[in-house]
C-alpha cells in the first residue's frame, strides 16, 4: 500500500514516544508503508538523533526544525505566509497541515503529542481508521446548554471539565440518545491518566504542577459518540485522526507569539470552527476510542494560568459568534472564511477583544495560503466578496 496518511507530531522533549506508536501498529498488524511521520520541532533539538530514530524503525518520515521549516516555505513560495505557524508553540502542528496540503498523496492525517502512549489493547491507528470509515447508529450527545462535555460517561464520579469547556456551560443537563452517522471526517480519541484541563481547574484540584490530583483511567469511558448538530464540544488534538478535506476549516490558530500572549486555545478554537463547519456540511466527529495515555510532565500550574487568562473570557462568547454565521457555505473553506469574517467584524465588548480580530485575519490568511499551495483544492468562494457582490 502506498503512503497516504500524514502523523504530524511537534516535538521538543519525547520524541521517543514513536517507537511505541510504531509497535503497536506491528502488534496489531496495521500497515505501516501508509504512513509518514512528521516530526515538528525546534532548531535547538537533536533533530539528527530524531532522524536516526525513525530510519531504525524503518518507517518513512522528516524532522522539521525551524530552519527547515524556513527552507521549505521558500521552496513552496509561501514565506510570506510563515508567520501563521509559530514557533516554539503547539500551534506548530499547523505546518503539519500545511505539508500535507501541498503533499496531495495524503487523505488523512494525525495528530500525536508526545506524552502520550498508545494504549496496548487498542489497534491505535486501525482503530481510529474505523472510526473514519464508520457509518452506523452510535451514541449521540446534547445538552440544555448546546455544549457536550466529552468526559461525560462517568462525571458523577471525577467532576471533571475538559481544557476550553466554557464556565458558563457548567452544570448542564445532558440528553443521550442514538442517531445514524454516515459521513466522519474526524476521530478524536480521549486519554487516561493526567486529564486535559485548564489551568483553573487544575489548582482547584490542588495542584500546582500542571497536572491535576484526579486521574482518568478506562473505566471512566464507555464507548463511542458524537455531539449531536449544533451541540458544541472540546477537540483536543494529542490523539486525533482526520480525512484531508478538513484542512481548510481546521488551522490551529495562532496562540503564544502574539502582542496579548494568549495561548492554550489553538486547538480547542479550532475544534470549535472545525464543528461548526461538519454542522453546516452535515459531517460528524467521532469520540471516545482508542484511548491514549497522557503522560503530561510537570511544569507550573501558573505558567499556565498566565497563558490562557487573556484569553478565558473569550473563550465564553467565541462559538456564539460562529455559531450564527455560514449556514449557505458549501465547503470547509467557504464555512472557515464565514467565521473570519465574523471574527473580524464582531460587535463585542470583552478582554482582549482585539485578538479575535487578530485570529480572524490569520485565518483569512490560512485560506490565502492554502491557495497558493494547492489552489484547485481549495474550491473556496470568499464570503466577503460575495456580500459585496451583493
Amino acid at each position: 500500500m502506498t503512503v497516504d496518511t500524514c502523523v504530524i507530531i511537534p516535538t521538543i522533549r519525547e520524541y521517543e514516544c514513536v517507537r511505541t506508536y510504531v509497535e503497536n501498529a506491528r502488534e496489531h498488524g496495521f500497515d505501516l508503508d501508509r504512513l509518514f511521520f512528521l516530526l515538528v520541532t525546534e532548531d535547538f533539538c537533536d533533530t539528527d538523533d530524531m532522524e536516526a530514530m525513525l530510519e531504525e524503525e524503518g518507517v518513512s518520515g522528516a524532522v522539521f526544525d525551524g530552519s527547515r521549516r524556513e527552507a521549505w516555505y521558500e521552496e513552496q513560495d509561501v514565506v510570506e505566509f510563515s508567520h501563521l505557524v509559530p514557533a516554539a508553540s503547539h500551534a506548530e502542528t499547523s505546518f503539519g497541515l500545511l505539508y500535507m496540503w501541498e503533499n496531495q498523496q495524503y487523505e488523512y492525517g494525525f495528530f500525536i503529542d508526545d506524552d502520550t502512549l498508545p494504549h496496548p489493547d487498542f489497534d491505535f491507528f486501525g482503530r481510529h481508521f474505523e472510526n473514519i470509515a464508520f457509518e452506523g447508529e452510535i451514541e449521540s450527545v446534547a445538552s440544555d446548554e448546546q455544549w457536550v462535555n466529552v468526559l461525560y460517561q462517568n462525571f458523577d464520579e471525577h467532576g471533571l471539565y475538559p481544557r476550553g469547556y466554557p464556565y458558563s456551560a457548567m452544570h448542564e443537563n445532558v440528553d443521550i440518545g442514538t442517531e445514524q452517522v454516515d459521513d466522519v471526517v474526524a476521530s478524536q480519541g480521549l486519554w487516561t491518566n493526567v486529564p486535559d484541563l485548564d489551568a483553573v481547574r487544575i489548582l482547584m484540584d490542588g495542584d500546582l504542577q500542571g497536572q491535576a490530583q484526579t486521574r482518568t483511567s478506562s473505566d471512566d469511558f464507555d464507548g463511542d459518540f458524537v455531539a449531536r448538530e449544533g451541540e458544541y464540544l472540546t477537540v483536543c488534538s494529542m490523539n486525533l485522526a482526520f480525512r484531508r478535506e478538513v484542512v481548510p476549516a481546521f488551522y490551529q490558530l495562532p496562540m503564544d507569539d502574539n502582542p496579548w500572549e494568549v495561548g492554550r486555545f489553538d486547538d480547542i478554537w479550532s475544534g470549535v470552527f472545525l464543528k461548526r463547519a461538519c454542522d453546516i456540511l452535515g459531517k460528524q466527529i467521532y469520540n471516545g476510542y482508542p484511548l491514549c495515555e497522557h503522560n503530561k510532565a510537570p511544569r507550573s500550574t501558573f505558567d499556565d494560568l498566565n497563558n490562557e487568562v487573556p484569553a478565558l473570557e473569550l473563550n465564553e462568547h467565541v462559538w456564539e459568534i460562529v455559531d450564527a454565521v455560514g449556514d449557505d457555505a458549501t465547503s470547509y473553506a467557504e464555512a472557515f472564511d464565514a467565521m473570519a469574517s465574523a471574527l473580524v467584524e464582531h460587535d463585542g465588548d470583552y478582554n482582549n477583544d482585539d485578538f479575535l480580530v487578530y485570529v480572524g485575519e490569520y485565518m483569512h490568511e490560512w485560506l490565502d495560503c492554502l491557495d497558493e499551495l494547492a489552489p484547485v483544492e481549495t474550491e473556496r468562494t470568499r464570503a466577503s466578496v460575495t456580500a459585496t457582490d451583493d
